[in-house]
């Protein structure tokens, strides 16, 4: 047989302890209804006894010892049939009766022993000649106030139980009902117990239980679970790593200080599958859903992994992928070059091949490596070269502001080429679909100290007044659904970027009558603190205009 549920376990207990204990308090209380009962009749008893004891009549023909006519038995009879006694009995000084239900008992000695004599009353529950009976027995006294016998008088016990009969019927009711409300309350609770732990025995909740702490404890993702009042109930060592701190269970969602994407997925009932969210200096995946057993809602579990050093490397590759395309893309051109320079001095057009020359010391966008260049570092001049390639394929001219100048390496180069980056993207973007023609994006480069300015602006419509205050959220952008899904991840990441070295990236200008949109970034602690030797701020140098 198998073993009972816990939920018919607990009803069972619950109804065997109402049993005994309303049996036991049926039981006590029928008691104390019997002896208030049997007191009772004892005082009636002695009620009546101590009336026929004050009769002078009695008192003197038992003194005188003779009762001619027989008035004693006359009289206690009739006191007997008005009161509903079992019996009155006057006895004298030797225990003889005088009186008796029975005639034939007259004169005869009483069978239990005279009480009375010593001139004291008395009642109790004894047992005579007419069986158990409330006694009462009270001494007669003559005119002079000597005992002279005793009057004893009863009432049948069953009489008085049975006086106590509607009580006890009464209390077994109350008992009956009181018992059937407790058994009604445990069947609810039993019910309430069953539903709170979703029908699982102990056994199983244990179980439940280890898996739990093992799966929390034993992944690498960071797991924060709400129940349906939106309190925490589970927050493992990861979530707190990455959510900046641990979360005790039971805290509610809106006090315990989590981050705005987190606490909006949670609160939200949000499902999420492999979303980006900045959170602090982290780059996060979240995965939300409820969680449901049977159509009842059992809460909101949340996912978090860490993804930030995957992303540090894959803008890392990206660098170096814009570098290496750069110089794919120089090298296919110096090739170019030369063999049109070979065949102009092979066909001795020298006056020509001398202009060429001059001309190639122009020094072109994206290809300036010489000492005093104005971009000096190598990852910024490979991404320029290679965002130069990508734009012109879409049909937009990037171009280097003219005022720009960065005489010194980059510190930071992943971070700021992430940034300029995607501030190129956007603008590329804009351009290639605003009205205005030819397109072009431009880029500004600033060296100030180790701070680092840029401005990034382009050719297209500009941004819409009610976009601008959320341009930087995550998830927000204003692609259209024929351009192919747009992340809304370059720009809140590129702030996030810029923050993360103290600076400031902003919309300089939603748009005007000559370009687009612009956009400032200041990123201080990125650049070297002295420029290269020989490296001086002089446009001369390499034939810079």
């Amino acid at each position: 047989m198998s073993r009972s549920r816990i939920a018919t376990q607990a009803l069972l207990a619950q109804v065997v302890v109402l049993v005994v204990v309303l049996g036991a308090g049926f039981a006590v209380t029928a008691h104390l209804l019997r002896q208030s009962a049997e007191r009772q009749y004892e005082q009636r008893a002695l009620a009546v006894a101590r009336t026929v004891a004050q009769n002078p009549v009695l008192a003197r023909r038992v003194s005188a010892g003779s009762d001619p006519g027989g008035e004693v038995q006359r009289t206690a009879q009739a006191v007997r049939r008005r009161t509903g006694m079992l019996f009155v009995v006057v006895t004298d000084r030797k225990g003889i009766r005088w009186s008796h239900p029975d005639s034939a008992e007259v004169g005869k000695k009483v069978s239990t022993p005279p009480t009375a004599l010593d001139g004291h009353e008395s009642v109790s529950i004894q047992r005579g000649t007419l069986g158990d009976s409330a006694r009462a027995k009270v001494p007669l006294r003559s005119v002079d106030g000597s005992v002279v016998g005793e009057v004893s008088t009863g009432v049948r016990v069953s009489t008085a139980l049975r006086a106590a009969v509607p009580l006890v019927r009464e209390q077994g009711a109350l008992s009956a009902g009181a018992l059937l409300i407790g058994v009604a309350a445990a069947v609810l609770l039993a019910r309430r117990l069953k539903r709170q732990t979703l029908g699982l025995e102990p056994a199983e909740l244990t179980e439940l239980v280890r898996e739990q702490q093992a799966v929390l404890h034993g992944v690498g993702d960071g797991v924060v679970a709400v129940d349906p009042a939106n309190r925490v109930t589970a927050c493992n060592e990861e979530a707190a790593r990455l959510l900046g701190g641990p979360v005790a269970p039971g805290t509610p969602l809106d006090r315990a200080e989590l981050p705005a994407a987190v606490h909006r997925a949670l609160a939200g009932r949000q499902e999420l599958r492999q979303s980006v969210a900045v959170v602090g200096p982290r780059l996060l995946v979240l995965t939300a859903q409820s969680v449901r057993r049977e159509q009842e809602d059992l809460g909101h579990v949340l996912t978090l992994r860490d993804r930030t050093e995957v992303d540090e490397l894959e803008r890392e590759r990206s660098a170096l992928r814009a570098l290496s395309d750069a110089l794919r893309a120089q090298a296919h051109e110096y090739t170019n070059r030369l063999h049109t320079l070979a065949g102009m001095l092979g066909a001795g057009d020298i006056t020509e091949a001398q202009a060429y020359l001059r001309e190639l010391a122009a020094a072109p966008l994206a290809t300036e490596g010489r000492d005093g260049a104005r971009i000096a570092d190598p990852y910024l001049r490979g991404l320029l070269a290679a965002k130069t390639a990508t734009s012109s394929e879409h049909g937009v001219r990037l171009r280097l502001d003219e005022d720009s100048y960065l005489p010194v390496r980059l510190t930071e180069p992943l971070d700021v080429v992430s940034v300029i980056g995607n501030l190129i993207d956007n603008a590329v973007r804009a351009a290639r679909g605003g009205r205005r023609q030819p397109a072009w994006a431009e880029l500004g480069v600033l060296a100030e100290g180790d701070t680092l300015h840029v401005a990034v602006a382009d050719s297209g419509d500009g941004v819409r007044a009610e976009d601008a205050e959320r341009l930087f959220h995550l998830g927000f952008t204003t692609r259209h659904p024929e351009e192919g899904a747009g992340h809304g991840i370059g720009l809140a990441l590129a702030r996030q970027l810029v923050a993360k070295h103290g600076g400031e990236l902003r919309l300089g200008q939603a748009g005007g009558d000559e370009h687009g949109a612009v956009f400032l970034a200041r990123i201080p602690g990125v650049l070297e603190r002295r420029p290269p030797a020989g490296t001086e701020r002089a446009g001369t140098h390499g034939g810079e205009q």
